[in-house]
C-alpha cells in the first residue's frame, strides 16, 4: 500500500504531487492493468519480441546519430 506522511506547513497540492509520484513509481497501476485481462502466451511473446525490436532499433538510431 502506498502512503505518504504530510509534513508540517505542506500544502495539499504538494502532498498530492508527492503521492502521485510515489504511486506511479511503485508500479501498482501497471500491475493492475496487466492483471485485468488475459493475454494468450503466444501473443505475449510476440509483443515482447516487437518491443525488443523497437528497443534495439532505438539504441541503434541513438548510437548512429552521435
Amino acid at each position: 500500500m502506498v502512503g505518504i506522511a504530510i509534513q508540517e506547513n505542506e500544502s495539499i497540492d504538494r502532498a498530492l504531487k508527492r503521492f502521485k509520484k510515489k504511486y506511479e513509481r511503485s508500479g501498482v497501476l501497471k500491475e493492475y492493468k496487466k492483471r485485468t485481462f488475459f493475454q494468450k502466451p503466444s501473443v505475449k511473446k510476440r509483443m515482447e519480441r516487437i518491443k525488443a525490436q523497437r528497443r534495439a532499433h532505438r539504441t541503434d538510431f541513438m548510437d548512429n546519430s552521435k
